[in-house]
């Protein structure tokens, strides 16, 4: 994606294309709702009908690939009851909400995942944007599915975007959440997050 004719490096920051594996951790009865899941819809292509795919904007569910179901909805007020998914994924999504929102966008993920349910979130590290003059922060990204992979990318407008795996796990923390795993390669990370059986 760096080498994209259509890339213009005086606005755009580009990282190197990011390979993220996404292993198929999930169990035939999972209902799974999936946190930023249109666009290219990796967790929908992963598992259709069992992706309840949740996006602000229409036209990021219209674009997604068939397969999960698409619900337009604000992360920070999701419109479900208690504990009603049974795993949740955010695949490239966090980097698009502002920090101050991401606190609460975690809480509501803890309030409808089920006792003993899985979070997993894969994101980028965006360092702060210091004294570079580019506006957007762009992660290219090959996501490796266990029958294929999917070529894309992120980008964002830079300014308030900041993010590491550590303030990330601080907010899952203390939202209520375990971390059973956190992974960064510097670019990008990989957390699983549980919410602890009752």
């Amino acid at each position: 994606m760096s080498e994209h004719p259509a890339i213009d490096k005086e606005r755009m920051f580009v990282v190197e294309q990011q390979t993220v594996r996404v292993a198929d951790t999930f169990e035939d009865a999972d209902l799974i709702l999936d946190l930023g899941g249109g666009g290219e819809g990796v967790i929908g292509q992963l598992r259709g009908r069992q992706v309840v795919a949740v996006d602000v904007r229409r036209r990021e569910l219209e674009e997604c690939a068939g397969g999960p179901i698409k619900v337009v909805a604000d992360a920070k007020e999701l419109p479900f009851l208690d504990e009603a998914f049974d795993a949740m994924t955010a695949f490239f999504f966090f980097m698009y909400v502002p920090e101050s929102d991401r606190a609460s966008i975690l809480a509501e993920a803890y309030r409808v995942l089920r006792p003993g349910g899985q979070c997993t979130i894969w994101d980028a590290e965006i360092p702060a944007r210091g004294e570079r003059t580019q506006e957007i922060f762009v992660v290219p990204v090959k996501a490796e599915l266990p029958d294929r992979a999917i070529e894309t990318g992120y980008g964002v407008r830079w300014e308030g975007r900041e993010m590491s795996v550590d303030a990330i796990t601080r907010k899952a923390q203390d939202a209520g959440f375990i971390v059973e795993e956190k992974i960064s390669t510097g670019e990008h990370f990989h957390l699983t997050l549980t919410r602890p059986p009752t």
